[in-house]
């Protein structure tokens, strides 16, 4: 096949959409930013692509809830189209507000679950949540995106970032990243889990790895000069978020 293509969602409130597209253009893809309306009009088709992300933002104002309501639009105008994307083989990712989107739409911890049992809400601190966290990956997690990667150091910025899981809701395979502490402690508390998180989880995937979704932003840490500390430690080539575009792309091209 050709290049990979990867299709940007965006909504009235996404803000993150140019940088995410820049990634997946720096890992090899062809990106293009689509808005949600155009799928629902059917003036591009979501089978056109074989990987789809939804990115950071205030979706609608995140009026409601946090991504609330193009949740609603995924589930009832696309659902049928999406659930058809993840059978054929293809890739979801979901980034902050994606996050909460995807969530809330029943496509995550798996596709379609007729009962949610998980959501995303205010942050213990009760304030927007604004740093660099660190991270580390769940090994025995299937996560196409997260494959070769142990650790990783990725800002947050979210008012309702907190994951709520009544028990059994998600499974060990479910679990991708934990929030950490600079050792590696995926028991360490706020501030290292900026959003009381539960169980310090930073990010989950379906149970195929091909659906995941974070909320720290990859997309604004490509780039070795996109570090905080750069001018001190030295730039490495690339950023810690490189490697999960990298990734997807890589394992999108045997599509």
């Amino acid at each position: 096949m050709g290049r990979v293509r990867t299709l940007i969602l965006r909504a009235p409130g996404t803000n993150c959409d140019a940088e995410t597209m820049f990634a997946f253009q720096q890992a090899g893809a062809e990106a293009a930013l689509v808005h949600v309306n155009q799928l629902i009009r059917r003036e591009e088709r979501l089978a056109d692509y074989q990987v789809m992300v939804v990115p950071g933002g205030f979706t609608y104002g995140d009026d409601i809830a946090a991504g609330k309501v193009l949740a609603n639009e995924l589930r009832l105008k696309l659902g049928e189209d999406i659930t058809r994307f993840v059978e054929d083989g293809k890739l979801i990712l979901g980034i902050c507000n994606g996050f909460q989107a995807l969530v809330k739409a029943g496509f995550l911890p798996e596709l379609k679950d007729a009962s949610p049992r998980l959501t995303l809400t205010n942050n213990d601190s009760g304030k927007f949540e604004c740093r660099w966290v660190y991270l580390g990956v769940h090994k025995p997690s299937p996560c196409v995106f997260t494959r070769g990667i142990d650790r990783l150091y990725l800002p947050v910025a979210h008012g309702e970032g907190k994951l709520v899981v009544l028990s059994g809701a998600l499974t060990e395979s479910n679990i991708a990243l934990f929030y950490t502490d600079e050792q590696g402690d995926i028991s360490a508390g706020y501030p290292h889990n900026p959003s009381g998180s539960a169980g310090n989880v930073a990010g989950i995937c379906d149970s195929s790895g091909r659906v995941f979704a974070l909320m720290p932003h990859p997309e604004r840490h490509i780039r070795g000069t996109q570090h905080p500390q750069w001018t001190r430690l030295g730039a490495r080539q690339y950023g810690d978020g490189f490697q999960i575009f990298r990734n997807a792309v890589e394992w999108a091209k045997n599509l």
